[in-house]
């Protein structure tokens, strides 16, 4: 076996973007072993709230309904940060479309689009250059 036969993924959080220090919020996202990785990288976190200035926002939706939060939570995030916002893969209530439709109702644009987990996908959403 080569070392091309082996799959070396990239850590979530280096797909994510997180540094350490950064101001990390993580809102309707029940996974401890992710918020573990965050908290390992050295960045500040707060779970299950929105914080003021964030770098970076990880938001967990289940469905289109939940992406209307999305103009309120940019209210939150630095103006050079992001929000990533994760769903369900293959879920009919809510897919990458829907996330792009709701970023551009709020003011956001996409820019990247990660696989989160076997079972989540992920697109992050910033300001538009204009705005920052």
């Amino acid at each position: 076996m080569t070392r091309d036969d082996v799959p070396s993924p990239k850590p979530l959080v280096d797909k994510l973007g997180v540094k350490e220090g950064q101001r990390v919020a993580v809102v309707g996202l029940d996974d401890p072993t992710f918020v573990g990785q965050v908290l390992e990288r050295g960045a500040d976190v707060q779970v299950g709230r929105r914080r003021v200035g964030a770098d970076l926002m990880v938001v967990g939706v289940e469905g289109r309904r939940d992406l209307l939060r999305l103009r309120t939570h940019r209210e939150f995030i630095a103006r050079d940060g992001a929000i990533w916002v994760v769903w369900p893969k293959g879920s009919p209530a809510v897919n990458e479309n829907d996330v792009r439709e709701a970023a551009l109702e709020a003011g956001l644009v996409d820019v990247k689009v990660v696989s989160f987990s076997p079972t989540r996908s992920a697109l992050k959403l910033v300001f538009r250059l204009r705005d920052r």
